[in-house]
């Protein structure tokens, strides 16, 4: 069975190109609201904020009515891992945010996530938000043409190793993205190199390290969405939407496509 046998979508150039416009709808969201968030603030008033900033660029937020979610964003607050619904709850000084967005254009996804610190934290909060961020730059950093999907799995959780004792996630993954905003193939946080579909020109996945202080164990809460620390240990969240082009690596959701953190790793940068 070959990885196109395996629902394994690979897109045109048009059709990553219309992806691009996407996940730049999604890089500016996720400015927006990067420069937004506050205390006092609302996760519901970061939602509206950003809704209205997608359908202003003539883009459809991808997670609004997805199996019924009711927010345009996911917005996860300290031990809430991810998945978290925006409404009510008010932020507060030193509170860990993770944000996570999904905009559609011409009906093709991008789809990115960030964390924010509100005011002063921790030197271990900080710590936790670099390691993550920073695993999921070594994963992108990590996939070439002809290589394999945990070829990226392995370089995040070697990251994170190298770091320190913390959790990471194994019932939630990368994925896959196109034409739908989950597609195969899953891409785990951790794992051996050498395993999957191979990494082909065409294909788009979104790589997501999520990262807690402690335990990799997590639960659900009653809403049926929110995914928390089963500790209750502080969570980071980060991700970004690639694909791999004969010139190197290309990520669709970041502003510069990447360029300054692939050529900092010494990765070739694929973008236009």
């Amino acid at each position: 069975m070959g990885w196109r046998d395996r629902g394994v979508e690979i897109k045109t150039p048009e059709q990553i190109a219309a992806m691009r416009r996407a996940g730049l709808v999604v890089a500016r969201t996720l400015e927006l609201v990067t420069d937004l968030a506050r205390p006092g603030l609302t996760t519901g008033e970061l939602n509206a904020a950003a809704e209205a900033h997608i359908r202003g660029l003539g883009a459809t937020p991808s997670f609004l009515g997805y199996h019924g979610f009711t927010g345009s964003l996911c917005v996860s607050v300290n031990d809430e891992v991810v998945h978290g619904i925006p409404g009510s709850r008010v932020l507060a000084e030193g509170d860990l945010v993770s944000i996570d967005c999904g905009a559609i254009v011409e009906g093709w996804h991008g789809d990115a996530a960030t964390t924010v610190a509100l005011g002063e934290v921790s030197e271990e909060v900080r710590g936790l938000m670099a390691v993550t961020e920073d695993a999921l730059w070594a994963g992108i950093g990590a996939a070439r043409l002809g290589g394999r999907v945990t070829d990226i799995s392995h370089a995040v959780e070697t990251l994170v190793r190298s770091r320190g004792d913390y959790g990471i996630l194994e019932d939630y993954t990368g994925h896959g993205i196109g034409s739908e905003m989950h597609l195969p193939p899953d891409v785990p946080n951790l794992g051996k190199p050498g395993r999957g579909p191979r990494l082909v020109e065409g294909l788009a996945l979104a790589v997501e390290p999520m990262v807690t202080l402690g335990s990799a164990e997590t639960d659900v809460l009653e809403d049926d969405w929110t995914v928390v620390s089963h500790d209750g240990s502080w969570a980071a969240h980060y991700e970004h939407t690639f694909t791999l082009t004969p010139d190197g690596a290309w990520v669709l959701t970041a502003l510069d496509g990447g360029r300054a953190r692939l050529e900092a790793l010494g990765v070739p940068y694929g973008g236009d």
